[in-house]
């Protein structure tokens, strides 16, 4: 199985759940949604989540997925990162871990998604 992560404010995967499947702002704004692989999670998290205490991470098996995704840098990042044109449906998703900080603020890799 390949997967990929999503992260995720409480509220969001709260409002998931209850509409059947997730389709947040940057699927209308940017035309997907973006993921990260597991290598790439920390430092996006720590780049743009900064401070945040209601994350979650969704774990996605990307053969379940039924919209298509695209591996590609819009960033200019330096890397491809994994993009999901469409609404994802949640039976891709396989497990949700917290995501927290340490105590200097930084975000660390849950246990449950060690290597």
């Amino acid at each position: 199985m390949k997967m990929i992560l999503h992260i995720i404010g409480n509220k969001d995967w709260q409002n998931a759940n209850n509409s059947g499947e997730y389709a947040p702002d940057s699927l209308n704004n940017e035309g997907f949604i973006h993921c990260s692989t597991l290598k790439q999670t920390v430092e996006i998290a720590n780049l743009f989540f900064k401070g945040a205490t209601d994350l979650k991470i969704l774990c996605i098996n990307e053969e379940k997925t039924k919209s298509k995704i695209v591996y590609e840098d819009t960033e200019n990042f330096g890397q491809l990162f994994p993009h999901i044109y469409g609404p994802l449906n949640l039976d891709a998703i396989f497990k949700v871990v917290d995501l927290h900080a340490d105590e200097n603020g930084q975000f660390i890799l849950p246990d449950e998604l060690e290597e």
